[in-house]
């Protein structure tokens, strides 16, 4: 509602605020946790430690307003110009086309080693900026980087003298009418925002990189500390650094809860295991098989991928434990031709080391090989594989981002995760991931009578009945078998199984018989045991 007040028999309305205008900068997802990129003609701090990317930032920040179609000047005080053009030519950026096509210019004002510098008297910027501003009209820059304050005021221990440098850097590239980055160093990630104490101060916005060891691996995160007049998204977001790409940020905030949901039934590649599931999986669901080593993951995994074939969609396997041949071998074993399926093109199988790279990494090369093949299926083996390669909080975001992207794409995916335990009990990976998966197959051995036998069980099935037993299942040369229910046997999913003797049981189930039917059975569908005992001869 607008206020209005009177003067003189005149009403007037009082003026409106005008938003602070942004310009997208181009760089994948940051203008998502930025809603909507830089506030234009202000300048922006970006600090982090070495290594956090602060000078890809800014050039990549330059190249995209350059492919927009707006010019753009980079300063530099510490690396050359040559070695700035050579560098940035693994990310794709021809620096010196641009030059050449007066879309680019570079002011070089890099130490010369041969020199060395000396705090005598004042110090002065005027000449710096006076380059700065010509090189502005020169190409009719849009766009300044200057990279970075602390090689150029390193050498001056007058604090007061940085601060009013700072100030006069900041106001004349106001007065440019140019959108600004500054690069500043900081020695921790966690520590004072830049190096003098005083650049966050000066700066209209604040962004922070960071490049935090967490346990034995580097993780990048990127924050807006500060956008004076604007919003923008809160905390730290992971980020990457790719060739050919340059930085990734991988936004959680841009992942909404819209993805579709589909009632089509597409089968596991099971016929059996499609029954306990009330009909096979849904389209555009996510399911966790988790179980020992040898229970049969990667089995259940390569009947997924035959299933979809068979139906001739596309399949994706991601592997992070088996060669490609060993894949190739065991799927043989089981009557399932991988070679066929990918010279048919309905096949297509990722194989490497999870310590190659980090989640984040990962995360950008598994949606891309998905965005370039355009799978119906994605089958990745394992999770647990990948568990390890970082923290829990960037291991559940990574997850996070895979099960979104996935859902959005409407592909059905299958993961596994390994136990620790061999006969079962809880999963790190399952406590992590659980909620986020549609439904859960559970594998698990079954000790009987100095014999080890296979169960499987559907723990959890969303929106959709399913069968409740733990049933014994074989493998053999066709895959997998189902057979019955462990009957007079308890304690499975503990991994502690325990044999019940026929009496134990007939009491049991007396009383189950003596208890009433819920309204919550009913729901559920209950078809155990317990509840068909009534009517049967005793």
């Amino acid at each position: 509602m607008k206020k209005a007040t009177k003067h003189a028999g005149i009403e007037k309305r009082s003026p409106k605020h005008t938003p602070v205008e942004k310009i997208a900068t181009g760089i994948s997802s940051f203008d998502i946790i930025a809603k909507g990129g830089l506030p234009r003609n202000r300048t922006t701090l970006i600090s982090g430690t070495a290594g956090s990317g602060k000078t890809i930032f800014a050039v990549q920040f330059l190249a995209a307003g350059i492919e927009a179609g707006a010019p753009a000047v980079f300063v530099t005080f510490e690396e050359s110009a040559t070695d700035i053009r050579k560098n940035m030519l693994s990310f794709g950026w021809d620096l010196q086309k641009w030059e050449n096509d007066n879309l680019l210019a570079f002011v070089d004002a890099s130490p010369d080693p041969h020199i060395d510098s000396v705090e005598s008297g004042s110090f002065d910027l005027g000449a710096l900026l006076a380059r700065v501003q010509h090189a502005v009209k020169k190409v009719k820059a849009e766009r300044v980087a200057v990279d970075s304050l602390g090689a150029v005021f390193s050498q001056f221990s007058d604090q007061s003298i940085v601060r009013s440098e700072l100030f006069r850097i900041a106001s004349a590239l106001k007065a440019m009418h140019v959108t600004a980055v500054l690069t500043a160093e900081r020695t921790d990630d966690y520590g004072p925002i830049a190096r003098f104490g005083v650049e966050e101060f000066i700066a209209d916005n604040v962004m922070i990189l960071r490049n935090v060891l967490e346990e034995e691996s580097r993780r990048r995160t990127i924050e807006i500390l500060k956008f004076r007049g604007c919003d923008h998204q809160k905390g730290e977001y992971p980020f990457t650094i790719v060739p050919d790409g340059g930085v990734i940020v991988i936004p959680l905030s841009a992942m909404h809860l819209s993805m579709k949901s589909s009632s089509v039934r597409i089968s596991s590649g099971n016929v059996q295991l499609d029954e306990m599931c009330g009909g096979g999986l849904f389209r555009d669901s996510v399911t966790l098989v988790s179980g020992a080593t040898g229970t049969g993951k990667t089995l259940t995994v390569t009947q997924f991928l035959q299933g979809g074939a068979s139906s001739g969609e596309r399949c994706l396997l991601l592997a992070f434990e088996e060669s490609r041949d060993q894949l190739a071998r065991n799927a043989t074993g089981w009557g399932v031709d991988f070679g066929k399926l990918e010279k048919e093109g309905l096949l297509r199988v990722v194989c490497d080391y999870p310590d190659v790279s980090g989640l984040e990494d990962w995360l950008v090369t598994i949606q891309s090989a998905i965005l370039d093949f355009k799978p119906h299926r994605v089958a990745l083996d394992s999770l647990s594989a990948l568990e390890h390669v970082g923290s829990p909080k960037a291991f559940r975001e990574f997850v996070i981002g895979l099960t979104s992207f996935v859902k959005h794409q409407e592909i059905t995916a299958l993961f596994t995760s390994t136990t620790e335990s061999l006969m079962g009990g809880d999963s790190i990976t399952e406590t992590h991931i659980s909620t986020l998966t549609d439904s859960i197959i559970l594998l698990r051995y079954v000790e009987m009578f100095g014999q080890m036998k296979r169960g499987l069980t559907v723990l959890k099935m969303r929106g959709s009945a399913h069968d409740k037993a733990i049933r014994e299942f074989t493998i053999d040369e066709d895959g997998m078998r189902m057979g019955r229910a462990f009957r007079n046997v308890t304690g499975i999913l503990a991994g502690a199984p325990v044999h019940v003797s026929p009496a134990d049981l007939e009491r049991v189930w007396s009383k189950a018989d003596a208890e009433p039917m819920t309204a919550a059975d009913r729901r559920e569908g209950d078809v155990t045991p317990t509840r068909k005992a009534k009517g049967r001869k005793r």
